[in-house]
């Protein structure tokens, strides 16, 4: 049942202060990026998972604003910005030892990898060679430099941004580099009421400037600690798992999602209902969570890329999203589970 479910969750509830942090977080950062609330919670997710995000969208969209307000938004969160062109080094992510003079020794100078909340502009126009240097920290945490390994701060959130429909001078990210990605998601424009408001916000400056530190770097690890509480009924783990399973035998799928899009797709529906205020996972949160933790995981044959070039990359792979329900169905829930989980909401 649901009531023992919140039980089993722990403290996630409402009213924890776990649940509490969620919220002012999640609050601070709408402040500033406007009417892109499930956004913002894919990003926060990703973050409370340890995973990283892909953003992919046209310019003046506000990846870069988001990733700085997530900064701003975490008391003695360390930020820092790699704006991708085909002439930057490994080295100039990574950091590289130096001799020193004084000590006639070498001396290790990080590079901007070595932060919190690291922001990788248009990580498309970068070479392959530097784009695989960010390969080692974002899956495990830490750096290698000669012969030597550097742990990486933590929390550690690498946050990519591409332009999908600029070409010219970009070098296309691979699939097992696409899959180092946990989830990967759009922006989009603003509504009008949103723009508007947008406008005249910014008629005396960004509002980025005046933001203020909602939670500590403490509290950000006790989410993270939360999110492995939050309770997973064993019907939905087993439909996580066949329906990841259903993208390997799609007509239109040349390689699935692998056991990694498997294990996103179970933490970031955990992260999803603590940012939601509650200590159990429904299966609408996995529904909806499908395609943002998947969908980049999948390779397609030429039959969808053309389906796609005709109606649009996102109908196709809502249509995509729709068979892989149909093949692995969501499971029953009992009616006293109905009725607890309706009352949640």
């Amino acid at each position: 049942m649901v009531d023992s479910q919140v039980q089993r969750g722990g403290d996630a509830g409402s009213g924890s202060a776990v649940a509490a942090s969620a919220t002012r977080l999640l609050a601070n950062a709408e402040s500033v990026v406007h009417g892109k609330r499930d956004e913002i919670k894919l990003v926060l997710g990703a973050l409370l998972c340890g995973g990283h995000v892909l953003l992919e969208d046209v310019p003046g969209t506000a990846k870069t604003i988001l990733a700085r307000a997530l900064a701003g938004s975490i008391d003695g969160a360390g930020f820092a910005r790699i704006q991708c062109t085909p002439d930057l080094q490994p080295s100039d992510v990574t950091g590289l030892s130096v001799f020193n003079q004084k000590t006639r020794d070498f001396e290790f100078r990080p590079g901007p990898v070595f932060a919190n909340i690291v922001l990788v502009d248009e990580v498309n126009r970068a070479m392959p060679k530097t784009q695989s240097s960010l390969l080692e920290a974002m899956a495990e945490r830490q750096i290698t430099v000669g012969t030597e390994t550097r742990l990486l701060p933590e929390p550690f959130l690498v946050l990519a941004t591409e332009n999908p429909i600029e070409h010219e001078g970009t070098f296309p990210l691979p699939e097992a580099q696409l899959d180092r990605f946990f989830v990967r998601t759009a922006l989009g424009y603003p509504g009008a009421d949103n723009e508007l408001r947008i406008v005249r916000e910014q008629r005396r400056g960004h509002p980025i400037a005046r933001l203020e530190p909602a939670v500590s770097l403490t509290e950000v690890r006790e989410l993270q600690a939360a999110v492995q509480e939050v309770y997973v009924d064993e019907l939905i783990e087993r439909w996580i798992v066949h329906l990841v399973g259903a993208t390997r035998d799609d007509e239109q799928v040349a390689v699935g999602a692998s056991v990694r899009g498997t294990l996103a797709l179970d933490r970031i529906a955990r992260a999803w209902a603590l940012l939601d205020g509650r200590s159990f996972v429904r299966p609408d949160d996995v529904e909806l969570l499908f395609l943002p933790t998947v969908g980049h995981r999948i390779v397609f044959r030429p039959g969808f890329l053309a389906e796609a070039r005709r109606t649009g990359r996102q109908e196709a792979l809502e249509r995509f999203r729709k068979r892989s329900l149909e093949a692995a169905p969501a499971p029953e829930l009992r009616d006293d589970d109905r009725a607890a989980a309706a009352n949640a909401r």
